[in-house]
């Protein structure tokens, strides 16, 4: 009998807005973005397993074509002078399947949560369907869950800082876009402080608008309440209590945004120098030379190849995201 493959999928991120064939004829490395919306590099997610199965798994390639991992492998920022930022996309706006960064798993593919053995997927709460902004996070970083932090008294929750991206547009699962920072909420996750970063992509129409949390006021009301609120009762479904923020809700600016970055930055330069105690989280990298858990191409993608998938038809989303829920007071 011929063995079973696993389901393979394989997608290019090109920067937003590049033709795919104008991209193609760029040399390595360029891009056909001027001035500060210059990307670095160019990424490539493969898909393994099914989707809406506890197996799938998306991971993310360089433009090599060499597996790498996406907490630790992209670079923080897009360019040192400028205050851009990559973002790494795991819940496209609008859906509800929870997607996560594999922390603790090598190369740290994006994979669905699961609870108690079944996967997560966030409640429709009018009037909202699904996460309502693209969903996901900063590489290297990491909130420390040893550190307590001074704004909030809470230590962190052991995750690469997350980002509400309020552009226009619907990204997709795996997208590695630049993102301008416009400020930040503090929520407070069953004790342990989970920063919300809003930013917006670089590439959206409107983001010449945009350079600090006011301007999302500003031009997008109400905006930033639905996303508060969102947070404070997305788990209400599940029979938890709302959740609670430090700074009694208030969304805190760019610049102090920025210091957090660094701060988290910082904790996972630490992290990947082997200076604290990861736990559980896995550090596999193939471009931090220097770190104590560098590998080779050939080992990252034995890490791949080695890792077992099941042959099994996954779930169908639209059986876990049809209700909704009223919570009225």
């Amino acid at each position: 009998m011929r063995a079973l493959l696993p389901l393979l999928r394989t997608n290019w991120a090109w920067p937003v807005g590049i033709p795919a064939a104008t991209a193609a004829r760029l040399p390595r490395g360029a891009s056909a973005v001027p001035g500060p919306r210059r990307a670095m590099a160019l990424y490539r997610t493969e898909e393994r397993g099914q989707p809406h199965s506890p197996d799938y798994r998306l991971y993310f390639k360089n433009v090599a074509g060499h597996y790498i991992s996406p907490f630790h492998d992209i670079p923080l920022k897009v360019d040192s002078k400028e205050n851009l930022f990559n973002m790494i996309v795991e819940v496209p706006r609008w859906t509800n399947a929870k997607m996560e960064i594999a922390t603790e798993e090598p190369l740290n593919p994006i994979k669905q949560d699961l609870k108690d053995g079944k996967l997560r997927y966030v409640a429709n709460i009018f009037p909202h369907k699904g996460y309502i902004w693209n969903y996901g996070a900063l590489p290297q970083t990491w909130e420390d869950p040893s550190r307590k932090d001074k704004s909030t008294d809470c230590c962190g929750d052991n995750d690469p800082i997350d980002v509400c991206e309020v552009g226009s547009k619907v990204l997709s699962r795996g997208d590695v876009i630049r993102v301008k920072i416009l400020g930040i909420l503090a929520l407070i996750d069953q004790g342990e402080t989970d920063w919300k970063l809003i930013a917006i992509n670089v590439n959206d129409p409107e983001a010449s608008k945009f350079h600090d949390i006011d301007d999302v006021r500003k031009y997008k009301p109400g905006y930033l309440e639905a996303t508060l609120n969102w947070f404070r009762f997305y788990k209400v479904p599940e029979g938890k209590p709302e959740n609670q923020f430090a700074f009694n809700g208030e969304f805190q600016n760019k610049a102090f945004a920025l210091e957090v970055i660094k701060s988290t930055h910082e904790c996972w330069k630490a992290l990947l120098m082997e200076k604290c105690d990861g736990g559980a989280i896995n550090c596999t990298n193939v471009q931090i030379c220097d770190s104590p858990f560098h590998c080779s191409e050939e080992e990252a993608r034995s890490l791949v190849e080695s890792a077992s998938f099941s042959p099994n038809k996954g779930s169908n989303e639209e059986d876990t995201d049809q209700v909704w829920h009223f919570l009225g007071k």
